[in-house]
């Protein structure tokens, strides 16, 4: 005589095969957006190199062309995407409680979008690998959106850096 599957049976295998369809979509949503996010910021963890009283960091170019690294602001990490063409380091307005910054006085500057409204500021001190730099003229952006600091000339002029291929170096005398 042929058993059958019970009903109770059937139900509880398409509970399973439901449950293992989940965490198989949750796995590769993950594992995917690792990925992008290593796109997006292939300097998450920048290693620095000191010698010759010069501290090196070395970025690679992400697959959008940009420098974009972590980093920190006063022991808060961030995400920096360097920008030769901005004046000061653009803090987005999403940031300013996270990183505990005070608006100073409102000024407007020219963007990519036109005109906007930001705020003066100061950074004590801004951390990417083991370059450090101390009392950083910044503006905070209410209108910028995204995460991502823009890393402007008030940070990168007290810095060498070179830029070879898909690489810049970023250089700090000692």
């Amino acid at each position: 005589m042929k058993e059958e599957n019970s009903p109770n049976t059937e139900a509880v295998g398409k509970r399973m095969m439901f449950i293992a369809s989940v965490i198989g979509l949750v796995m590769a949503t993950w594992f995917f957006g690792s990925v992008e996010e290593k796109q997006f910021n292939p300097n998450q963890s920048p290693s620095s190199l000191n010698e010759n009283n010069q501290i090196k960091v070395e970025l690679l170019r992400n697959r959008y062309g940009h420098y974009v690294t972590t980093g920190m602001i006063d022991d808060k990490e961030v995400v920096f995407m360097l920008d030769t063409g901005a004046t000061n380091v653009a803090i987005p307005g999403a940031l300013e409680d996270y990183l505990n910054l005070q608006r100073g006085s409102s000024y407007q500057v020219h963007t990519a979008n036109g005109m906007a409204t930001v705020y003066a500021t100061r950074i004590d001190y801004l951390k990417i690998g083991d370059i450090v730099l101390d009392n950083v003229r910044a503006s905070i952006s209410p209108s910028m959106e995204g995460e991502e600091i823009l890393l402007g000339m008030a940070a990168l002029k007290q810095l060498e850096f070179r830029q070879k291929g898909n690489q810049l170096t970023l250089i700090q005398d000692k």
